[in-house]
């Protein structure tokens, strides 16, 4: 068997060097490294032929490859040169664009997508979402920190008393709670809003102040994720939240509803309402933006308050988010990997419910849905 690890139009990679001992102890005949795949994330061509890769031209990595490792994936027109009959895993993004499947199915390709791996105890190992939502959630608080016109801790001198920072989170998901952790660990005083009753003690325990609106549906078949709610929900929690921006310095948003648009929590009005100096990183933009002022992958000033619309984040900590996603990535493929050989269970929860199209079809249930509505 070949496996192939492609380079990445940014700066991680899906395999770091060290890991590569796992797929050696598989027997693995062949491991194929694009040329400059680890550099963005500072792992040069040297380490991965130390641990027994072979470098090579990124042709010969998509024909060659029998699996080949990725996070965006090849573009369509070099789908067309990917061996059929390979199996990709990666991430695809299928909820947001659906379409990129009937591509794979066209090749008779085998794609695993690692956004799609369920939320349960036995798959966190391999839970990318959660790896890179963590680093998210650190970089914005730092990024807020930067921006913002004042300092996070509270500080006596001798020139007078410096207040400390106001931090609203919105979203206590993994990027919500390690948001929480480092504003703390900043000094700011930090408050946190979630529709998840359950999220309150996780809160309280990282030191923030927990913002309830009653009457939030909490469907626990969601599986852990924020779940649709009423209209009448969303009006107390558009108040609610206008009162608490306004009087913050520092909104990050994470709040994300998977397979739909990012659910809006700071209107314009809100936004109005707010600081001038106040900063909001709005780690949802490249869904639609909790601020309804957000536009993806740039930063607008309205009224004094910059919206930085940036969900990218993990790809500004290259080394460790490679790390992470590295470890997701061979942990999931010890379900599939067996003695140089393709073992693909469908019967097992994690297998089934990660892959995308197999056998010239998609199979996946819920992108089927969003293909044909």
């Amino acid at each position: 068997m070949v496996i192939g690890i492609l380079r990445e139009p940014e700066s991680r990679v899906a395999l770091v060097p060290d890991d590569l001992a796992s797929l050696h102890k598989q027997k693995v005949a062949e491991i194929l490294v694009e040329k400059g795949a680890g550099d963005g994330s500072f792992f040069p061509d040297e380490a991965y032929v130390e641990k027994g890769a072979i470098i090579a031209s990124r042709q010969d990595v998509l024909q060659r490859s029998d699996l080949l490792l990725c996070i965006h994936g090849p573009s369509e027109a070099e789908l067309r040169t990917v061996k059929e009959g390979a199996v990709l895993v990666g991430q695809f993004a299928p909820l947001q664009q659906p379409e990129v499947t009937r591509g794979f199915a066209a090749r008779k390709l085998t794609v695993f997508s690692q956004e799609l791996i369920p939320r349960t105890t036995r798959a966190q190992a391999m839970d990318v979402l959660s790896s890179m939502a963590m680093l998210a959630g650190y970089k914005a608080v730092l990024l807020a920190a930067t921006e913002l016109p004042s300092m996070f801790p509270m500080s006596m001198t001798a020139a007078g008393s410096i207040r400390p920072a106001r931090l609203l989170v919105l979203g206590a998901g993994v990027a919500g709670l390690q948001a929480i952790a480092t504003g703390r660990r900043l000094g700011a005083v930090v408050e946190a809003f979630d529709v998840r009753a359950a999220a309150r003690e996780e809160v309280e325990s990282l030191g923030g102040k927990f913002i309830e609106v009653e009457g939030a549906r909490d469907e626990k078949s969601a599986g852990g994720y924020a779940v649709e709610q009423t209209e009448e929900f969303k009006q107390k929690q558009a108040a609610m939240i206008a009162d608490h921006a306004a009087k913050a310095n520092v909104v990050i948003c994470t709040a994300q509803i998977p397979g739909r648009k990012a659910p809006v929590l700071v209107t314009a009005e809100t936004v109005q309402r707010m600081k001038p100096g106040s900063v909001v990183v709005d780690l949802a933009a490249s869904t639609g933006g909790n601020c309804a002022m957000t536009r993806s992958g740039q930063t607008e000033v309205i009224n004094g308050v910059k919206i930085l619309g940036y969900s990218d984040l993990p790809a500004t900590i290259p080394g460790d988010a490679s790390k992470m996603l590295s470890k997701n990535m061979v942990n999931f493929l010890a379900l599939i990997l067996r003695e140089d050989r393709l073992e693909l269970n469908f019967e097992d929860d994690i297998v089934q419910g990660t892959c995308l199209t197999r056998d010239g079809e998609v199979v996946h249930t819920r992108v089927l849905s969003l293909l044909n509505p």
